[in-house]
């Protein structure tokens, strides 16, 4: 009898252990999810958050954009400051809309002391925005956004100190 109870006893113990290791490769797996999850929280902009980005650009990295964005549901404003050393700077304001990650916008600003507007294109994560180029119109001689060109303009998440 005391034998038997020592084999129950042992196969109890081996098929706990079974089950701990299926455990184990189901928290596996569920991490493997998690980890894409988290990831996806990261490229994935928050609703109803204020956002500032900057970036440099020049031979010293004189030449600076500062993007601040305000996103309330699918609503964006804000303003874009294209401030290049020793250059005629543009600022001025953002309105749009954010469609998913994709942020199509009317910037309306000042250069030169005329009043100006240009559609403009970002893709926005928690982390980071990106922005299509500008290319000038041979007609009109004006600038207007790529809207065929990817979204290479990147700028760097800050702290909206600066450039406001």
């Amino acid at each position: 009898m005391r034998r038997y109870v020592i084999i129950l006893a042992a196969a109890m113990a081996s098929c706990a252990g079974n089950k701990s290791e299926k455990n184990a490769d189901s928290l596996a797996t569920d991490s493997g999810k998690g980890d894409t999850s988290y990831a996806a929280k990261l490229n994935t902009p928050a609703q109803n958050m204020e956002y500032c980005f900057l970036r440099t650009e020049g031979t010293e990295n004189q030449d600076t954009t500062a993007v601040h964005l305000i996103i309330n549901g699918n609503k964006v404003s804000g303003e874009l400051n294209w401030l290049p050393k020793e250059k005629d700077r543009r600022k001025g304001t953002l309105l749009g809309t954010l469609n998913g990650n994709k942020i199509d916008a009317v910037w309306s600003f000042m250069q030169e002391g005329q009043k100006d507007t240009m559609a403009v294109q970002f893709k926005l994560s928690s982390q980071s925005l990106g922005q299509k180029p500008y290319v000038t119109d041979t007609k009109t001689g004006r600038q207007q956004t790529d809207s065929r060109a990817g979204y290479t303009l990147n700028y760097n998440l800050d702290n909206c100190t600066k450039g406001k």
